[in-house]
């Protein structure tokens, strides 16, 4: 998607008169050559597919390397009982990003927002508010389109796979995609959503990419909660009038040279950090034994 910057979006909005998300509509319009109704139909299958991948979470299937599965459905257990320390959405809101980031482990359909290894994330934070009645789907999509824009405008400037920036480009660009979504669906203007986007971003900064065995289970799962709770509080923080010191298009670029300034060891290669501890050695070994 051709959107080369926040600003860009920004003087958009406030030129044509037009809210966020259809200026990011307008722009697949034109790109893609099709209709409103298309674009939109478009956006209604990735949400109906993101929807399915929570409500078709299933707790007892494991990845084939046994590291992954099951926590979800711990998490669950655990609300049930009123002892968490969160309030009841965010409660959710973890459970939910355990479930998906699972599936994707398990190999079960999900929506790679912006990657397969950070998929738990958009939906941790909308899933809650839709099947709670708190935003129907019409308020849904149109938060979707946002965190599309985001997302575009990130790739562009930076980067978005754990292989070229470390997990701050995945689960950190997730996050503020989510956390710019979330400020648009309680009526944010375009500057609070950058402001919500930049600190999304700026808490995640420098995040490595370490997964064990190289597989995209372990810390991966459990970082797609980190980012979902993240957007959450950058959101809300954004929506009280909180703001980002560092523009936002900065904040993105800054984030692409730190990515491209990590050691190769830290960008997706299992070769440094939890993959090279004693733990991450071993079942690296048991990966291979399995393979042969």
């Amino acid at each position: 998607m051709a959107l080369d910057s926040m600003e860009e979006i920004f003087e958009k909005i406030e030129r044509e008169k037009k809210p966020f998300w259809k200026v990011v509509q307008d722009t697949d319009i034109e790109e893609r050559q099709v209709t409103a109704e298309a674009s939109k139909e478009k956006m209604q299958a990735t949400w109906k597919a993101m929807l399915e991948s929570v409500e078709t979470y299933q707790g007892q299937r494991r990845s084939l390397s046994g590291l992954v599965g099951g926590d979800g459905e711990r998490m669950r257990a655990y609300a049930a009982k009123g002892e968490t320390l969160c309030g009841e959405y965010l409660q959710e809101v973890i459970t939910t990003a355990l479930c998906v980031g699972e599936s994707n482990a398990c190999m079960r359909k999900i929506v790679a927002a912006p990657t397969a290894g950070a998929c738990g994330v958009l939906p941790a934070v909308l899933v809650p508010l839709y099947q709670a009645g708190r935003a129907d789907e019409e308020e849904i999509l149109k938060a979707l389109y946002v965190s599309a824009g985001i997302g575009a405008v990130v790739s562009y400037r930076a980067c978005i796979a754990g292989a070229s920036g470390g997990c701050q480009a995945e689960i950190g660009t997730a996050s503020a995609m989510a956390a710019g979504a979330l400020t648009a669906l309680r009526g944010g203007d375009a500057q609070k959503i950058g402001h919500a986007v930049a600190m999304a971003l700026k808490n995640l900064m420098g995040l490595i990419c370490d997964p064990v065995a190289g597989l995209v289970e372990v810390p991966c799962v459990k970082r797609n909660v980190v980012g979902a709770v993240n957007a959450v509080s950058c959101a809300d923080m954004a929506l009280a009038g909180i703001t980002s010191r560092v523009p936002v298009d900065q904040v993105i670029d800054c984030m692409g040279d730190v990515g491209g300034r990590l050691p190769v060891e830290f960008r997706e290669t299992a070769l440094g950090g939890l993959a090279a501890t004693p733990f991450g050695q071993s079942v690296k070994e048991e990966m291979q034994k399995k393979r042969t």
